[in-house]
């Protein structure tokens, strides 16, 4: 065993290509390369059937022949995918980002190397902990901020009714409208709608045009005057006048529910109106304290972070960056053309890399200093993390706790545990003073 083992076992070496990069040299022995090479031969030999040989007798020969190149190929991308985690877990090297792989195809019956530079955290000299001075916003709501947290309630559970016929188009009104924009007598892209429906005085629609529906009733025509907005997303029509043909389908207004008991319980978990104004005065006393606390945290990083100098992976910070425009691609696909999509995510991967590469320090800073002072959380922290968000989200603690253990997410989740408990040990070190915003 020990033979076959030394025979198959990859050898790595690791040089440093600056502050957040190595370069491993891998050598893969020529018998792990001889099996990986029959093995592609037998799983190629059973998938094609060549003339003149019965499916699965095609002999060697005749497959490297004709399918040669791209066996190599292939065997290549195995065995890279199936050695650089031995290689990098071989030199104590943790990569950040995607390797870059450079190589040769490999041939049969003969040793294999490939290089892969692999970007790593960088070093962190850690700096002084003591002499912060941070800000906390102090934390109050009033029964004004309950007040219109119960109105904004109100509004999302008042349905939609038809105003009696002949009501005017008042301030308020949703308006079911179908309507035709031209410009110097011509249709425009984004200019004319069917079955739309406005809230007027929203503002969301172009200068005028809210405007100038006052007073119609529903069954009824009007041609508005209205200036197109002067952004690049209306195309030639931005800034420009426009004429609307305007034909009113229907008025309606929000019904109000009365403000009581009887609100409060058909919300559901709330037997009194107190009861849901109590829930609604801790929920926002809770988002408060987290805002408090994220600009305490901002102060305090910031001087921690100019007085700490280190370089962050490019690769690490794209993958990042790409994640976030991943997302926002997804979301917002299918709500406004392609290309105009594409331009903005195009402007935000300039626009967002400050913030990406900001969060990544704060990230690594923390993390480092956590693993210095040897806050890292054992598994049972972590599981009580995961049950603590089971409680928050409403779910079952077992089924949360599988979840994250099948798709890997126990370590994100213990590396922002080890961030949280960094950042208590700096604001417990930290002078901090409270603070009463206007």
């Amino acid at each position: 065993m020990a033979e076959t083992d030394a025979a198959t076992t990859v050898r790595a070496t690791a040089q440093e290509a600056g502050p957040v990069a190595r370069v491993l040299a891998v050598e893969v022995p020529a018998e792990r390369v001889r099996r990986a090479f029959d093995g592609a031969y037998r799983e190629l030999a059973r998938r094609v059937q060549v003339k003149g040989f019965r499916p699965g007798k095609t002999p060697r020969s005749v497959l490297e022949r004709l399918y040669g190149h791209a066996v190599a190929e292939d065997v290549e991308r195995t065995l890279v995918a199936e050695t650089l985690p031995e290689a990098v877990e071989q030199v104590g090297v943790v990569p950040v980002a995607e390797p870059a792989i450079e190589t040769r195809p490999p041939v049969p019956d003969a040793g294999f190397s490939y290089t892969a530079r692999v970007e790593v955290k960088p070093t962190i000299s850690l700096p002084e902990l003591g002499g912060l001075k941070g800000k906390r916003p102090s934390v109050a709501v009033d029964e004004a901020e309950v007040d219109r947290e119960l109105e904004a309630l109100r509004l999302r559970r008042a349905p939609l009714v038809d105003e009696p016929p002949g009501t005017p188009i008042a301030d308020g009104h949703f308006v079911t409208l179908d309507s035709v924009g031209r410009i110097e007598g011509q249709p425009f892209p984004g200019g004319s709608a069917q079955g739309a429906t406005l809230q007027v005085g929203s503002g969301l629609y172009p200068e005028g045009f809210e405007a100038g529906l006052v007073g119609v009733c529903a069954g009824e025509d009007r041609e508005i005057r209205a200036t197109i907005p002067n952004d690049e997303s209306w195309g030639e029509a931005a800034g420009r006048e426009a004429l609307f043909a305007v034909h009113v389908v229907a008025v309606k207004r929000r019904d109000l529910p009365a403000l009581g008991d009887d609100f409060a319980r058909d919300l559901g978990g709330f037997e009194t109106l107190e009861a849901l104004r109590e829930r609604i005065r801790g929920d926002l006393r809770g988002m408060k304290e987290r805002e408090s606390r994220s600009r305490l945290r901002a102060g305090l990083l910031d001087q921690l972070l100019a007085r700490a100098e280190f370089p962050l992976p490019p690769g690490l910070v794209q993958r990042r960056l790409k994640a976030r425009l991943d997302m926002a691609h997804r979301e917002l696909e299918g709500a406004m053309p392609h290309d105009e999509l594409h331009r903005r995510l195009d402007v935000w991967q300039e626009e967002w890399r400050p913030a990406v590469e900001r969060e990544l320090r704060e990230e690594l800073l923390l993390e480092a200093i956590g693993d210095a002072r040897g806050l890292q959380p054992d598994e049972d922290a972590v599981s009580a993390r995961i049950d603590e968000i089971a409680r928050e989200q409403g779910v079952d603690a077992r089924r949360l706790r599988k979840s994250y253990e099948e798709r890997e997410m126990r370590p994100s989740l213990a590396a922002s545990l080890l961030r949280e408990r960094a950042l208590d040990l700096i604001i417990g070190q930290a002078e901090i003073e409270e603070v009463t915003e206007a």
